[in-house]
């Protein structure tokens, strides 16, 4: 599972996209259509103001699928749920900057235990709140909209956002590093051909790229454009 996270322009799927009555036989549909990774975000309704989903339902879907599980912890304290987590056996928490007070800890923390560690960005924190632990980090996660605000009408990638990735591939590239950027919040396939091509290496895909109605064919069209981007073409 672990050279997963060398694939250049890998899909995560987001949980929350999925038909939560069904989740079983939409995981299925996933591991059928070739995607190898399921963002799971975790919520407290606290720090994003969204509903949260439940741990026990993590924990009886890893019994159900060899999917990778890439947790996004998007909550105000964070302990009870990384504990929780890695309890449950995840291959990647990405917890917030934020809202954790020792970030060079909770990293120390959750790689003591063998699982991937990362840093989320809400879009106007500074990229320098990670520049000292930024080797330390497997991921960074930039957030393109405000998280728990995607049900708000007009609620749009910020115009900055662009600046911000292209500044973070600057910045792992400088150190030389092999920190992964990901990228969440209405990630659109337009997204996918602007930075899947060398400049960012994750895409949380929700429902701007994938349609419950359709999601079969919208896997199969994202799959597409992905070996498209990976079979050579480079973006400036």
């Amino acid at each position: 599972m672990d050279n997963i996270w060398e694939k250049p322009c890998m899909y995560t799927v987001s949980l929350i996209t999925l038909d939560m009555c069904n989740l079983e036989s939409q995981v299925r549909l996933l591991e059928k259509n070739g995607i190898e990774m399921l963002h799971v975000d975790i919520l407290d309704g606290h720090f994003s103001p969204s509903m949260p989903l439940g741990l026990d339902t993590v924990r009886q879907l890893r019994a159900k699928t060899d999917l990778a599980f890439d947790c996004h912890v998007m909550v105000t304290e964070q302990d009870y749920f990384v504990n929780e987590l890695l309890d449950i056996g995840v291959q990647q928490i990405v917890f917030h900057a934020e809202t954790q007070p020792h970030i060079d800890g909770m990293l120390n923390r959750i790689h003591e235990k063998g699982v991937r560690a990362g840093v989320a960005l809400k879009p106007s924190t500074p990229l320098s709140t990670i520049e000292y632990v930024i080797e330390k980090c497997d991921t960074v996660l930039l957030m393109l909209i405000n998280p728990g605000y995607a049900f708000v009408k007009g609620e749009k990638q910020t115009s900055y956002a662009d600046r911000k990735i292209r500044d973070l591939r600057r910045m792992i590239d400088k150190q030389g590093l092999n920190t992964k950027i990901s990228l969440d919040g209405r990630i659109s396939p337009e997204n996918v051909r602007d930075y899947g091509a060398g400049i960012a290496d994750q895409f949380v895909l929700g429902s701007t790229c994938i349609r419950r109605d359709r999601m079969e064919e919208s896997l199969g069209e994202m799959n597409e454009l992905r070996k498209y981007i990976t079979g050579g073409l480079r973006y400036v």
